[in-house]
């Protein structure tokens, strides 16, 4: 059976990539009927398990570990239920309005062929793949994207007006950011190098994060008050588990078992790693001591920064652009963070945000043959490719602002506000919201 669906969004820019290794690429047999690939099948499915333990239990851990203990439960109950809820959002309208042809409105949202999952079958195929894995691989996607706001407004808001502001929120921005970036809406046909979601993941969820800290307000007794990580070693097993299912989370934008997808997943692997040795040594200069924290925050920021590069760029400048982009969310967090004055609690804007605008700017300038990468489509130049670059940050940056504010001011209205009471929030979320705390004292 032909697939009903365009060639693979992400395949735009893999094809001459992937002729380069001599492997075949699905938007290379666009053209032709699709054949199931076992091998394919299979890979794409392992990295399916590996981006669902990076979300539950990985950013579940990282983000507990650096609550307080008494706000412990309530981070890994907030990434939970959120994953569980986008899942459900995908399968009823979100993988039909990214992902199927919206006629008309087809350059801002797609339509709704496929909404309850309609024509999907066991026998559709997405390219070389069945099509109902192509839906959960970006159902994978859907679910860790909405699910990293909540570092930003962690130990204080509500948790009807988290649920709430999530499902207004992947609905106006994520699906229709996926969508236009992927699903053959406008960004998408301007043809920006992004390769695994730079835009729709990181700078989305980076600016959402200010506005969310923006609009929720800080936590009661910041900056006079220990806000320290309660629990390096969760944190520091949550983000290992982040690294281990990046890879996956890059090299399955390939959806295909070849050696492109593992030219993806050894730059992720490099820009994690020189992001890592870049915090580390950074800290060790201006505070005198490396420390756990700094190191896991490097690889995040390297892994954010590869996310758009990993697709175009080579080894050797994978690891410079992990090595670049982590001193400067350093920078952002150290620095920036504070000028700014908002309680971003887990740094999502300083890492994510930062990080995928300095990748993004940085991916052309590393595809460059000269560099070590792999060049650009047809026609085109570093020159050319630069503005294209610039304007999808820019539409991203803009587009996340207004349907973040939106999402939280609708939630505020929805639940009464946005934030627990101030007797509460010093109790920790833990028993108040939820009835239950993290660690039972003996």
């Amino acid at each position: 059976m032909e697939s009903p669906l365009k060639p693979i969004p992400f395949m735009r820019w893999i094809a001459p990539a992937a002729l380069f290794f001599g492997a075949s690429s699905l938007w290379a047999q666009a053209a032709d009927t699709p054949t199931l690939s076992a091998a394919d099948t299979a890979f794409v499915f392992v990295c399916c398990l590996a981006v669902l333990l990076m979300t539950i239990p990985g950013l579940a851990l990282f983000y507990g570990g650096l609550a307080r203990t008494k706000n412990v439960l309530s981070v890994l109950m907030q990434v939970f239920t959120v994953t569980a809820l986008m899942a459900v959002l995908w399968a009823v309208f979100g993988y039909s309005l990214a992902f199927s042809d919206g006629g008309s409105a087809n350059a801002f949202i797609g339509g709704f062929d496929k909404v309850f999952l309609a024509g999907v079958t066991v026998d559709s195929l997405q390219g070389s793949i069945p099509e109902v894995l192509f839906f959960l691989f970006m159902l994978l996607f859907a679910a860790i994207t909405p699910a990293i706001i909540v570092g930003a407004f962690a130990e204080r808001m509500k948790f009807a007006a988290v649920l709430v502001f999530m499902v207004l929120w992947f609905t106006i921005n994520y699906v229709p950011m996926a969508h236009m970036g992927w699903g053959g809406g406008w960004v998408f046909e301007m043809g920006p190098q992004d390769f695994a979601g730079g835009n729709v993941v990181h700078i989305n969820v980076g600016i959402a994060a200010l506005v969310g800290a923006w609009m929720v307000g800080a936590r009661k007794g910041v900056g006079t008050s220990a806000m320290a990580p309660h629990n390096m070693t969760m944190t520091m097993t949550g983000g290992s588990l982040l690294w281990v299912g990046w890879l996956a989370f890059c090299g399955g934008c390939a959806l295909a078992a070849n050696g492109f997808a593992m030219w993806v997943v050894v730059n992720t692997m490099l820009g994690a790693a020189a992001g890592t040795v870049a915090w580390v040594l950074m800290e060790w200069q201006h505070r005198g001591k490396p420390s756990m924290l700094g190191a896991v925050s490097g690889a995040i920021a390297g892994l954010v920064a590869i996310t758009p590069a990993c697709g175009f760029v080579g080894p050797m400048g994978a690891l410079v652009v992990g090595a670049l982009a982590s001193p400067i969310c350093m920078w952002a967090v150290e620095k920036l963070k504070p000028m700014i004055g908002l309680d971003d609690s887990f740094d999502v804007f300083g890492v994510h945000g930062v990080g995928g605008i300095v990748g993004g700017v940085l991916t052309p300038v590393f595809a460059l043959p000269m560099l070590g990468g792999l060049g650009f489509a047809e026609g085109r130049d570093l020159a050319s490719q630069m503005p294209v670059q610039l304007l999808a940050i820019g539409f991203s940056i803009v587009y996340a602002a207004v349907s973040s504010y939106i999402a939280f001011k609708v939630a505020a209205v929805v639940c009464g506000g946005l934030r627990v009471d101030e007797d509460e929030e010093v109790e920790g979320l833990d028993l108040t919201s939820h009835g239950e705390p993290g660690y039972k004292l003996s």
